[in-house]
């Protein structure tokens, strides 16, 4: 798995990455009670804002890792947002990318840089 800064994580499966956020973020959040995601086959640009998360303790825009195209989305976790909380590294992942440079995950952390860089 590879880190961003903005506290997401990216899993490559296959020809597409997997993204969703850190058990620190989630953490950091509180309970999530409502997420919205984008569409399948949307196009997006790193650091531009992809889904919207809120908690009770605030809101936060989840921002697109990397450039590519959104080719699936999570459903299950706009129904039971509380999963981020349960499981944010595992089955309560955001979407699924194809990128435009696969090589771009080389410029992200990996697990021993990001656990430096959250202290």
């Amino acid at each position: 798995m590879k880190f961003t800064e903005e506290h997401e994580w990216l899993r490559v499966e296959g020809d597409v990455v997997v993204v969703g956020i850190t058990t620190h973020a989630a953490e950091q959040l509180g309970d999530v009670v409502f997420v919205e995601l984008p569409e399948a086959g949307t196009e997006v640009s790193a650091d531009e804002e992809v889904v919207v998360i809120e908690s009770v303790k605030a809101a936060s825009d989840i921002l697109a890792p990397l450039d590519g195209e959104i080719v699936e989305v999570n459903s299950p976790i706009v129904d039971e947002p509380s999963k981020v909380n349960e499981d944010p590294e595992g089955e309560a992942w955001f979407f699924k990318m194809k990128l435009e440079d696969m090589s771009a995950m080389d410029e992200l952390m990996d697990e021993a840089a990001y656990k430096n860089f959250i202290g």
